[in-house]
């Protein structure tokens, strides 16, 4: 299997896993606070993750690590988005939040011409707007409505897209060195104390709740698959990709939302999902082009 089959298979699998979780934190918010539910995601997650380290006899030369940077990723990628997400649905649907949530590729591209010297081709640009203008009509987005939404709602998404921009470019920069499965442990492991630190301050965990079976399963969709399995995913289309590329799943995951709906909930397959669907693939493929001639440093592993 080639590098670049390699890479879309990772960012459509990310997509599919992804496309489930803003339905599940959804269902969380009547059973807990937006810090619980970022606080159980990443405890999930990190228990995954130290089992798959734990069967690979990876060890970890925590010394070594750049604990600076990644501390910084897991605020930027786990702690402050997932908390402002969770905040955000609790003011607009998750379809909204879905859609919003696409704008995460715009973000990265700007953040990454402004403070990270990244120059985009003009085809990568239109790839971009391509793919964002599928989603409008995936959706049959009408701009009217997104104005009227809960302001705070829509700005703290918004917010949240901004964060994930500036972590994959961040990431990108400063962790190329570093094991995937390092940046994805750290990640959530920074994300769970912080939550936990903001939930003995401002809004207490109800523990017991985990107890309930539809929470225990959300929990391990959100922890297990949504956060262990998928930054190892979406760490690896950074790495072996670009910040640029692997934020582009967010224009997959309302395609996935919908497939989703069709399976578990019968829902019908319109005209505008096939439409949306072949503009977003299509801004996906030009966005995600890179130069042949470019040719990946070979870097040394934190992890022996």
């Amino acid at each position: 299997m080639s590098k670049q089959v390699r890479l879309y298979t990772a960012l459509i699998t990310l997509s599919l896993i992804w496309g489930v979780s803003f339905l599940f934190i959804k269902v969380l918010l009547d059973y807990t606070t937006p810090f619980g539910i970022v606080f159980f995601r990443c405890l999930f997650g990190v228990v995954t993750l130290l089992l798959i380290l734990w069967w690979s006899r990876e060890i970890v030369k925590l010394k070594e690590l750049p604990m600076r940077s990644l501390i910084i990723v897991g605020f930027l990628n786990a702690a402050i988005p997932w908390a402002l997400i969770a905040y955000s649905e609790m003011k607009i649907s998750s379809s909204m939040a879905a859609v919003l949530n696409a704008t995460t590729p715009i973000w990265t591209s700007v953040i990454g011409v402004l403070f990270f010297a990244i120059h985009l081709k003009l085809k990568q640009w239109v790839g971009i707007l391509i793919g964002f203008f599928g989603i409008t009509i995936l959706l049959d987005l009408d701009i009217a409505a997104l104005v009227s939404e809960d302001f705070v709602g829509v700005g703290t998404m918004l917010l949240a897209t901004v964060c994930y921009g500036l972590s994959s470019q961040y990431t990108k920069r400063y962790l190329k060195d570093v094991s995937i499965k390092i940046i994805s442990l750290m990640t959530l492991s920074v994300g769970a104390v912080i939550s936990l630190v903001m939930s003995v301050i401002f809004e207490p965990i109800n523990v017991s709740v985990i107890i309930n079976p539809l929470v225990f399963g959300s929990f391990i969709a959100l922890g297990v698959f949504g956060s262990g399995f998928a930054y190892l995913l979406f760490y690896y289309c950074i790495k072996e990709g670009s910040a640029e590329f692997a934020t582009l799943v967010t224009y997959l995951v309302p395609i996935s939302a919908m497939i989703w709906g069709f399976i578990i909930l019968d829902e019908a397959i319109t005209p505008n999902l096939i439409v949306g669907l072949l503009f977003i693939f299509f801004g996906v493929y030009l966005a995600s082009m890179k130069k042949r001639s470019i040719i990946r440093k070979t870097t040394k592993s934190y992890m022996t």
